[in-house]
């Protein structure tokens, strides 16, 4: 049973059961380049990158599950960062818990993850770097000057 918000939050996540619900509602397949190939690669970067930029990892590591997990399509979809914001409202709780400050941070970088550029917060600058790292994926390379974060910069400088 989750814990109740009013009193001290116990941090958690049951991953396996997310992964598995997240998987089982994305609509694009297991093999689609917004799908979870790219979450778990993702998530590797980003666990790398927070070691380095002082990240919150829980979140980071939300974050890679929601973010593209409502995508209607693999190319431009302006809604999928929102969306992907409010299936992790609904999924606290039931699949993870965070305090109300990182859960804030979690549906922030889910909702602009595409419409942002740079965020000043290591946490939402780690989740975006995380996922510029992987434009790979898409014939894109990745550039330092759309990176948030030393060591999303370092990464991409040390991958060139």
């Amino acid at each position: 049973m989750a814990p109740d918000r009013k009193t001290k939050t116990t941090r958690w996540c049951d991953f396996d059961r997310l992964e598995e619900a997240l998987a089982r509602q994305f609509s694009l397949g297991q093999h689609s380049v917004h799908g979870p190939d790219h979450w778990r690669r993702v998530e590797k970067i980003g666990l790398r990158l927070a070691k380095h930029s002082g990240a919150d990892e829980l979140v980071v590591r939300l974050f890679v599950w929601f973010h593209d997990s409502c995508r209607l399509n693999d190319g431009t979809d302006p809604g999928h960062g929102q969306r992907g914001a409010e299936l992790a409202a609904r999924c606290r709780g039931t699949l993870y818990e965070l305090e109300d400050e990182a859960f804030a941070l979690l549906v922030y970088a889910c909702a602009w993850h595409t419409k942002r550029v740079h965020s000043k917060d290591a946490t939402i600058g780690t989740c975006w770097d995380a996922d510029r790292l992987d434009l790979g994926r898409v014939g894109k390379v990745p550039e330092a000057r759309f990176m948030s974060t030393n060591a999303g910069s370092a990464a991409v400088e040390y991958s060139l």
